[in-house]
């Protein structure tokens, strides 16, 4: 039970186990889930597009999912919040298409524990995958119970009935029929069907497929969005804490004498929790500087460079994940092999917004505004810190300003919550750059290596694959090798305890971007040993036809030449899955042989994601990804020393800037039959292979670990 227990706590992102006891697992995960199943077999049912009861089940009730106002409007109720990738929109137009009411008539309410149905959080591009097809059986259900309801009160054959823009009307006598408002007067349908209600199909849905304008554009774009911050509360306070300098330091002494001389700054201290509080920030500010601690720093033992032979040290016995054929049989057959080891460093998840929070007792309840992707679970936290009953908690989660995995921990909202309740008033705690980049749950550092052969006809005879610490999510095999083995170290990318100076967590498409990154690198290995185009190896090895028809869409878009890398021209192709979305990238790029500068100068992604729900969306989706994508490929890297922290701001962590950005183009496939897939991070994982590619074909050097900073690419180019 323990270790599962452990296992589903990494999985979604609940840090750590050891300190979560039994009654809020059972809060976070109910009794309704099935412990026996591990994390990976989640991940891996999630991949095949299985339904999973991971938690609570869903409300069998479609009252639960949607509410038909008086006026006619329809509010529909999720779990899942709003952080820039446009679920706001996309489920509006499930539901919209599915009940048969005009898009502008449906209004979200989204993540409040108060309104919503319970979930687990929003994170994994399963959204799409696994609430739209939820709430669209629901808004199904709710029409067909509004058609009986019709007939009943038009007097008129049921099957003469049809639900059309919020209204259901005679076909025989258009003129005739009666509004849901009508039907429902603003409460709950008491009615329920009795039988599976039907699914329209594709070729009938009006707005799913059709490219939608974001219905949080203009509030964004104009100031008037609303975030954590931006929440005030009548004496509200705001609070500032004392942190350590590093990971692992105990607090010695401390001297707090100096804050009297800040007019209106109070002194808090509860356990480990100490706190200056003003009723302006800037009093908060002043009254922190005031304060004097002194800390026990352990000693440095790693760094940014050290940290991969100290984490294949620490690495326990890895578990086979994959295995098939004979590796002793594949390497008989190659006639060309090579084994590399490529590392990947840490990153930061560098949201615009930084963790915030307000906490407030009204009504003798907790409320808590948050910067979350994981309301329901910040619920269940909340009220193990306080002593209090869930339904004494609520959390309203505002906009994110960007979340990418990095605001499924609530620190911030704890520390407000604690607060609130010893000073009796509305606190916010928002983290200073410094701190968000102190306390980020880091995509881990992490190391792959790989032997592999191809025969003489250019099929990839055996491929043998050891991962540490960033487990196996796309490191599962889509081309077609007969021999071959697949090994990840227990825990993959959250680790093991101690193995990481700091916390590290899930990065959009956790692990994925460093399993891309060695095995498409690897693959132009091979290309270039057995003389082969890179994407004609690809071809030659793969029968998948969603895999093959992205990387063809992909070439086809560039106007890919075959030729054997290095070519000079600075060219390169991966290929990659997740969220169930089949994804490829070419990559044109420029080197710079004496500063060892990289310069993309265009991108074509392909992706196929099933149904798309909205092209305009995923379109955005896909170029986010790439932008975001070049930072982790070509500049962002945490430096630290053991547990302190070096990078603490945008002056030495560098994001991706305008100037960089190449040309980008995108090519969604038209699979309308499929199930929707998972949109918000496919187009991501492929960036950095793509461009390590691109910078062998461009001047044959291979730069084994990312990000391929100027040095790293001055490096290879000396060792060519």
């Amino acid at each position: 039970m323990s270790r599962h227990r452990d296992e589903l706590l990494h999985f979604f992102d609940i840090d750590p186990p050891s300190a979560v006891s039994r009654r809020r697992f059972l809060a976070l995960f109910g009794s309704g889930i099935v412990v026996a199943v591990s994390a990976r077999d989640l991940l891996a049912l999630q991949e095949e597009g299985a339904p999973v009861s991971l938690a609570r089940e869903l409300p069998d009730d479609f009252n639960a999912f949607l509410r038909i106002g008086e006026d006619g409007r329809v509010t529909c109720f999720t779990g899942k919040i709003e952080m820039g990738q446009g679920v706001v929109t996309s489920l509006a137009q499930t539901l919209a298409d599915e009940l048969e009411v005009p898009l502008e008539f449906v209004d979200m309410e989204m993540g409040d524990t108060d309104l919503g149905l319970w979930d687990m959080g929003t994170f994994g591009s399963m959204t799409t995958r696994f609430f739209a097809p939820a709430l669209r059986a629901a808004a199904a259900e709710a029409r067909e119970v509004l058609l009986d309801l019709a007939a009943e009160r038009l007097e008129a054959p049921r099957e003469r009935l049809a639900a059309r823009q919020g209204r259901v009307v005679d076909t025989a006598d258009p003129g005739r029929g009666i509004g849901y408002a009508e039907l429902t007067k603003g409460q709950a349908i008491g009615r329920r069907l009795g039988r599976k209600a039907p699914l329209q199909k594709v070729s009938e849905l009006d707005v799913v497929g059709r490219p939608v304008r974001r219905r949080d554009a203009e509030v964004k774009v104009t100031g008037r969005a609303a975030y954590a911050g931006d929440i005030r509360r009548e004496g509200m306070l705001y609070a500032r804490l004392v942190r350590p300098p590093a990971h692992g330091a105990t607090l010695r002494s401390i001297d707090v004498a100096g804050v009297a001389t800040v007019e209106g700054a109070t002194v808090i201290r509860d356990a480990d929790l100490v706190a200056v509080l003003h009723p302006t920030p800037d009093g908060a500010e002043q009254a922190l500087a005031q304060v004097k601690a002194q800390w026990d720093t352990p000693a440095s033992t790693v760094d940014q460079d050290s940290i991969f032979d100290h984490l294949v040290k620490v690495a326990p016995p890895g578990e086979t994940v994959a295995e098939g054929g004979s590796l002793a049989a594949g390497r008989a057959a190659a006639t060309a092999s090579a084994r590399r080891t490529f590392h990947d460093g840490y990153r930061a998840h560098a949201a615009i917004e930084t963790h915030t929070a307000l906490a407030a007792w009204e009504d003798g309840r907790l409320t808590i505004w948050a910067s979350t992707q994981t309301p329901y679970p910040l619920r269940a936290e909340a009220a193990e810190a306080l002593g209090l009953p869930e339904d004494g908690v609520r959390v309203v989660p505002p906009f994110l300003g960007g979340g990418f995995g990095g605001k499924s921990a609530n620190r911030q909202a704890i520390e407000a919550a604690r607060l609130a309740r010893l000073t009796g008033r509305p606190v916010q705690v928002a983290w200073t750059r410094a701190e968000e980049f102190f306390y980020d749950t880091f995509r881990p550092a992490a190391v792959v290596t790989i032997d592999a052969g191809v025969t003489p006809a250019g099929r990839i005879s055996y491929w043998d694959y050891l991962v540490y610490f960033a487990g196996d999510r796309g490191a599962d095999q889509f081309y077609d090798i007969p021999h071959h083995r697949t090994v990840s170290t227990p825990g993959g990318w959250r680790g093991i305890p101690g193995a990481h100076p700091f916390a590290t967590g899930a990065w959009r498409a956790p692990g994925n971007n460093t399993n891309t990154f060695a095995r498409e690198s690897h693959i132009d290995i091979l290309a270039a040993a057995a003389g082969l185009d890179p994407v004609e190896l690809r071809l030659r090895n793969l029968t998948d036809a969603k895999m093959r028809g992205v990387l063809q869409a992909a070439a086809e878009r560039f106007s890919w030449r075959p030729v054997t890398a290095p070519s000079g021209r600075g060219q390169g192709m991966a290929l990659g899955i997740d969220a169930g979305t089949y994804v490829a990238l070419a990559a044109d790029v420029e080197v710079d042989r004496a500063s060892g500068r990289i310069r993309v100068e265009r991108l074509v992604c392909a992706q196929n994601m099933g149904l798309c729900v909205n092209p305009a969306g995923a379109t955005i989706q896909m170029e986010g990804c790439l932008t975001m994508g070049l930072g982790y490929a070509l500049a962002e890297e945490v430096r630290f020393a053991g547990g302190e922290v070096l990078d603490r701001n945008f002056d030495t962590y560098e994001l991706p800037r305008f100037s960089w950005l190449p040309a980008i183009e995108t090519v969604i496939i038209d699979a309308p039959d499929d199930p929707p897939q998972g949109g918000g991070e496919p187009a991501i994982i492929v960036v950095g292979a793509a461009i390590a590619n691109a910078v062998f074909d461009a001047v044959g050097a291979r730069v084994l670990r990312m990000p391929l900073t100027p040095a790293r690419v001055k490096a290879a180019l000396r060792s060519t």
